[in-house]
């Protein structure tokens, strides 16, 4: 007979537990929120919590001892990295005996649909114009890889070149890629932040010297899917391990 856990069908719903990085800019976390409600109205079943890793509250600890039963815990992270693939696990599966760590946000389709959407509402590129995707960066490989897969995807929904640059860590500094670009001969240059929320590092683009900088993705239905579709991986994933006895 197989052998029943609360992650096979008909044993009610575990919690989605939303980790974000966190930000001293009161602005982050009340995107946080407001994208966590979008996910709430898309599946007002769901036991949805907010965490972060640092710098603001509900910290994940707090958050996770709330928390009854099983979780499965979706870092609201864009790409891999130290927070999404060690500091979050590592602490999240110390506090809940029963959880299942999805993957972190990117890269993805869906991101590059709100990163699009972001700049186009601000700006309408030219032909003569350059697009560059503006990111925090990482010092990890994976991360600076997954980046230049998201640049990738903003390029195929644009139908134009986009590089990308970092403000911090891992790769070529956004302020030399935008420079690069007008030394090229570009009337323009459009700086995508590929980030959720404001705060640091969106102040950091900001001083890159574009000429436009997009709001970040923020509260985008794009974004919301995409957390529900991270947190049904990783559902679907830990019911089909549950062993047979």
């Amino acid at each position: 007979m197989a052998e029943r856990s609360r992650w096979g069908a008909g044993e009610g719903v575990p919690t989605l537990l939303a980790v974000a990085h966190g930000t001293r800019d009161p602005g982050g976390p009340a995107v946080v929120r407001a994208l966590l409600e979008r996910v709430r109205a898309a599946r007002p079943w769901l036991p949805v919590a907010e965490a972060y890793a640092e710098l603001a509250e509900p910290s994940l600890e707090a958050a996770a001892r709330r928390i009854e039963g099983p979780v499965v815990a979706v870092p609201l992270m864009l790409a891999r990295g130290y927070h999404a693939l060690i500091d979050i696990p590592g602490r999240v599966e110390r506090l809940c005996p029963e959880v299942v760590m999805a993957g972190p946000l990117g890269p993805h389709p869906l991101l590059a649909a709100a990163t699009a959407d972001r700049l186009l509402r601000g700006v309408r590129p030219r032909p003569s114009d350059a697009v560059v995707l503006g990111a925090a960066g990482s010092s990890d490989p994976g991360g600076v890889e997954d980046v230049r897969a998201a640049a990738r995807l903003l390029s195929r929904r644009l139908r134009r070149p986009v590089p990308y640059g970092f403000v911090a860590a891992g790769g070529p500094a956004l302020a030399d890629v935008v420079a690069e670009q007008r030394a090229r001969g570009a009337d323009r240059v459009l700086v995508a932040a590929h980030l959720l929320a404001p705060g640091f590092f969106h102040g950091r683009m900001a001083a890159a010297g574009a000429d436009h900088l997009s709001a970040p993705m923020g509260a985008h239905d794009a974004l919301a899917r995409l957390v529900l579709r991270r947190f049904d991986e990783a559902r679907l994933h830990a019911a089909a391990a549950v062993p047979v006895a």
